[in-house]
């Protein structure tokens, strides 16, 4: 979230209201807060992916898959990794957040 810095000047604390009024909802989104992870080879089963955020993972999308396959969670949400289990072997490009 960005900082209101007090200031005299008018000009620069309407700047700062109206860049916080359209920043802030922005940042604060938790989609906004994540890491994409582009050619992630699964396999046929149960693949552990490093999701690199440094915080507890709070979801993950399937941004493009290289072919039809079952894909889903098997592990509960960490603060390290991601399990999926596949029903196909496949490449994935994952944003998790």
């Amino acid at each position: 979230m960005l900082p209101y810095f007090q200031t005299k000047d008018p000009t620069l604390s309407q700047l700062q209201t109206n860049w916080i009024s359209k920043l802030n909802p922005l940042l604060g989104n938790i989609l906004a807060n994540g890491n994409f992870l582009p050619d992630v080879s699964l396999i046929n089963g149960v693949t552990v992916i490093n999701h690199k955020l440094g915080r507890m993972m709070q979801g993950w999308i399937i941004a493009d898959v290289n072919v039809g396959a079952s894909i889903y969670r098997s592990a509960p949400l960490n603060d390290k990794t991601l399990t999926l289990t596949s029903g196909a072997a496949c490449v994935v490009s994952l944003w998790v957040f």
